[in-house]
């Protein structure tokens, strides 16, 4: 994607061809305060104002270049996020001015309709941008940022997990470390049976080439308010020895969305220099089958010493998050939030678009909500409701890592998440699917950051000084 400030400008009164904003409210009399001539140029093209459609006009001396265009969106008072996307993609490249209108939101749209996945294509399709001019406000600045780390997140989403094994989750932790001035710690391979159990059972049958590994980056002064964000980063994921039909591992590489959910977050934090301590981890696995593959019906002691029946392999991202939770609350932190592509229940429950989202605390979970809403990143609710516990009771271990029905999958596993959690601290959950099976405009088909603005919005309020 061409660089974000590229494509969304300070606006200087340079040249550029205008665009005109109308909505089902307003056209009507737009049209009419329109020359006879115009007015049948906008019949011949059949444009009736609603949302998404727009028209090219000829250009008048007010707008000072050769042909402007009048675009149709929801509410020209408030527009959102991805009112403008279509039209970004569709523009020829060149320079762009809203008339009489503040970009606002639509700012994050614009840029993203830039984005696109090409790294494996032999003929890159190299597109000019379409500049568009908008007051240098810190709205906008913010709103770039925000695009920034979506795109980022696609792209690690999107990315085979050949090239996307848990090294190259390490080395875009270690590029953070290294420009925000953080400090990486890394546990590798056998390193892990001690410590990070649970993380090594699920990692240890990958080639030595994906060996697992637990990627902590620290950053920010050591006094201020501690914060951990942990990203499950299942770069592949067979299921294990309860292997997955092919249809169910075709876009197994996307499940380590939440690993590319918590990086992305965490550069947002440090770029900002939000006044926390931050404390990222990704524990990074292949879930693969070997001859060493940890098996239904073993029981692994946790870093927390609570003991686990594994009874179903293709659990195993709670049993790592499992794992980089306790870690997490070893720091002490007052906040902790993690990413995870983490049942199909979920996605039964919500859809695709919509991430559930689990919180011990009302009040996190109503700022998650509001922000979501605001900035058009909308999560949902689920209940973290005790008594469904009960579908992880094991008879030879403390518990099991899933339960036995088909029913609240998504419950049950938000459940076991939460007693690697201490009480009182303050935990989010967001269940995501962090993908996009149909196209949308700004919105590519294929890996998508979904809750990820939300919970930044959410950060950024509860620490900005």
């Amino acid at each position: 994607m061409t660089e974000p400030n590229a494509i969304v400008q300070p606006d200087k009164g340079q040249s550029a061809q205008n665009i005109y904003l109308v909505d089902k409210s307003s056209v009507d009399e737009w049209t009419k305060a329109q020359s006879a001539p115009v007015r049948a140029l906008l019949q011949a093209q059949g444009f009736s104002g609603k949302a998404g459609e727009y028209a090219v006009l000829p250009a008048t001396a007010k707008d000072g270049a050769d042909w402007a265009i009048v675009a149709g969106v929801k509410d020209t008072k408030g527009l959102n996020s991805w009112c403008l996307s279509g039209l970004a993609e569709k523009l020829p490249a060149g320079t762009y001015r809203l008339v009489d209108s503040d970009a606002g939101a639509a700012v994050l749209g614009w840029i993203l309709a830039h984005h696109q996945f090409d790294r494996y294509k032999s003929e890159r399709e190299a597109k000019a941008p379409r500049i568009l001019l908008c007051a240098h406000n810190e709205s906008a600045i913010a709103l770039t940022a925000e695009a920034k780390s979506v795109a980022t997140v696609r792209d690690l989403v999107n990315t085979p997990a050949e090239d996307m094994g848990p090294e190259a989750l390490e080395s875009h932790a270690a590029a953070l470390a290294q420009t925000y001035n953080g400090a990486l710690t890394v546990t590798r391979g056998d390193a892990l049976q001690k410590d990070f159990p649970l993380i090594h059972a699920v990692g240890r049958a990958a080639a030595r080439s994906h060996a697992p590994r637990l990627i902590e980056l620290a950053w920010g002064r050591e006094d201020a308010p501690r914060v951990a964000i942990v990203g499950k980063g299942v770069v592949f994921d067979t299921g294990g020895l309860d292997i997955k039909p092919s249809s169910g591992m075709r876009l197994m590489k996307k499940d380590m969305g939440g690993a590319a959910h918590a990086l992305a977050l965490a550069e947002l934090i440090m770029a900002a220099k939000l006044p926390v301590r931050l404390h990222l981890l990704v524990p990074a696995v292949e879930n693969a089958i070997a001859g060493n593959a940890f098996r239904p019906g073993d029981i692994v002691k946790s870093r927390k010493s609570i003991t686990v029946e594994i009874d179903n392999t293709d659990a195993e991202g709670r049993l790592v998050l499992a794992d980089a939770l306790t870690r997490a609350e070893e720091e002490k932190p007052e906040l902790i939030v993690n990413f995870a592509t983490l049942t199909g229940a979920a996605r039964v429950a919500l859809g695709p678009d919509l991430p559930a989202l689990f919180a011990n605390d009302d009040a996190l979970a109503g700022a998650i909500l509001a922000h979501g809403l605001g900035c058009d990143d909308p999560v949902w609710r689920m209940p973290l409701h005790a008594p469904y516990a009960d579908m992880l009771a094991s008879d030879v271990a403390d518990t099991a890592n899933a339960g036995g029905g088909a029913m609240a999958g998504a419950i049950s596993a938000a459940l076991f998440l939460q007693k690697f959690v201490a009480d009182g601290t303050p935990w989010a959950h967001l269940d995501t699917f962090a993908w996009r099976a149909t196209a949308k405009p700004g919105r590519p088909k294929g890996g998508e950051a979904l809750g990820l603005r939300a919970v930044w919005r959410m950060v950024k309020a509860r620490y900005s000084a």
